[in-house]
């Protein structure tokens, strides 16, 4: 039987500098981050789509440890979050993801590179559909794919957000 708890997804508004990013997790786990500057409806879309059962509630204290590491990493502070992520995504996306997650700080890949990573040569397009739909930004490094000539493609956050990430991390390894 499910608790009331069960059915919450708590979410709060990470503010940091010019970063003004929504966040939500369960309980126990980050489910999503959302892009810069995005209104409330970016969540609660998401939300209504990916967990339709459940309740948004407003609580920052519930994550605050996931957003002093995020604040952390915006600060050039943090190269690895330690908090688990709750992935619900297909088989496909999930290995997507995962291989994003072995791309180190201050690096990139193409979406060639990933689709090679999970050996599955072939499927170029259906990983950037995969890094697309990629629900924790940040958390899951997807700004660290860039195009086959190095250029910048899309980016669920936006090109300025993605260009901001790589910029952050090519700075705080230079320190």
């Amino acid at each position: 039987m499910n608790t009331n708890n069960e059915q919450n997804i708590y979410w709060s508004l990470l503010t940091q500098k010019e970063w003004r990013i929504y966040v939500a997790a369960t309980s126990n786990n980050l489910l999503f981050v959302g892009s810069q500057n995005q209104s409330f409806e970016e969540l609660s879309d998401w939300v209504k789509k990916k967990y339709p059962k459940r309740t948004l509630v407003e609580n920052k204290e519930l994550l605050n440890p996931y957003l002093d590491e995020i604040i952390e990493y915006l600060e050039g502070k943090r190269t690895q979050f330690t908090f688990s992520i709750d992935y619900k995504g297909t088989p496909f996306q999930l290995s997507v993801w995962n291989a994003l997650n072995d791309i180190p700080y201050g690096q990139t890949k193409t979406y060639s590179d990933i689709a090679n990573y999970i050996n599955k040569p072939s499927a170029v397009r259906a990983v950037g559909i995969a890094i697309g739909a990629n629900p924790a930004l940040l958390a899951i490094p997807c700004h660290r794919v860039v195009g086959k000539n190095g250029t910048l493609t899309g980016y669920r956050g936006g090109l300025e957000m993605k260009k901001k990430l790589l910029e952050l991390e090519n700075s705080s390894l230079k320190k």
